[in-house]
């Protein structure tokens, strides 16, 4: 049988990235939680967790962490058919885009959040790899890019995100004033939200181009927009988060006849239980994102 109080510290340890901060909010000392990784590792003959040079679960530890995140969804659901049962406030660790963070998410959830009594624990990453924070046993759920499921997950198509490469009028011109031609696409700075963001890179191939160009990092939806806005370089911005830029005349397309369609997936483990499958059906109706 698995002592879930060892499946507990290694899920926090993970969550709170060290043995201190999990310490903290299992109400431990960092030596206990430490010796119950040990136990944990002498039962399995095995590691479950490595410590350097980042602190990160081993395969075995994967697959506990997405074991133990299955059974705490499937605990809440017992606690609301027997109210016998104490009921604390359910987190669940979910992965997801910045721009849909930045958008459209919240009004999605917010109401079945409130309902539900449901925590939110939400990991940042693009949608090109938040897959892999499931595959890692890291989240519960995620929503990326990706239509291929992990093993032991489904996979439901959410909506399609639209994307326009704006900048301001006068950098338009600047850069521009000629058309999108290769070499001004070599010579204009873009912006880029993160060294694994494809979205730049997709737009160019679109436009016929795959050379190399320069750019800003910026990680963050809100920042991207205001660099834009500044005159710093051309980004892929939502077409929802853009509008009133472009409603203004603040921001314009660099190509006004292309676009880019980013199609979102829903991933989450097909034995999560009834919140889980409550959460999924939110999302699948959440009319905000058809604005997108």
């Amino acid at each position: 049988m698995i002592d879930y109080k060892l499946l507990e510290a290694l899920a926090t340890v993970i969550e709170s990235g060290g043995f201190e901060r999990a310490g903290l909010a299992l109400g431990l000392s960092q030596s206990a939680v430490s010796q119950r990784i040990r136990t944990l590792e002498i039962r399995l003959g095995q590691p479950v967790l490595v410590r350097s040079p980042v602190l990160k679960a081993t395969p075995a530890g994967q697959r506990l962490l997405n074991h133990v995140q299955q059974v705490q969804l499937l605990e809440r659901d017992l606690a609301k058919s027997i109210p016998a049962l104490s009921e604390p406030a359910a987190r669940l660790r979910i992965a997801l885009n910045a721009d849909s963070l930045a958008t459209w998410w919240a009004a999605a959830v917010g109401s079945f959040c409130a309902d539900e009594a449901l925590l939110l624990d939400l990991v940042v990453e693009d949608q090109d790899i938040g897959l892999r924070r499931m595959r890692e046993g890291d989240v519960a759920a995620c929503l990326c890019s990706s239509p291929q499921p992990v093993a032991g997950a489904r996979c439901v198509s959410i909506g399609t995100m639209t994307y326009l490469p704006l900048a301001t009028p006068d950098y338009v011109q600047r850069f521009f004033g000629e058309g999108l031609t290769e070499n001004s696409l070599q010579c204009a700075p873009a912006i880029v939200f993160g060294p694994n963001d494809q979205l730049q890179h997709r737009f160019l191939a679109q436009c016929g181009y795959h050379g190399t160009f320069p750019y800003h990092l910026c990680p963050s939806s809100e920042g991207f927009v205001k660099l834009a806005s500044a005159g710093m370089g051309y980004g892929m911005i939502p077409a929802m988060q853009a509008r009133p830029e472009i409603d203004a005349g603040r921001l314009v397309s660099i190509a006004p006849e292309q676009t880019l369609e980013v199609q979102l997936y829903w991933h989450f483990w097909r034995h999560s239980g009834g919140v889980m499958d409550r959460l999924t059906r939110a999302l699948q109706l959440a009319e905000t994102f058809d604005s997108c």
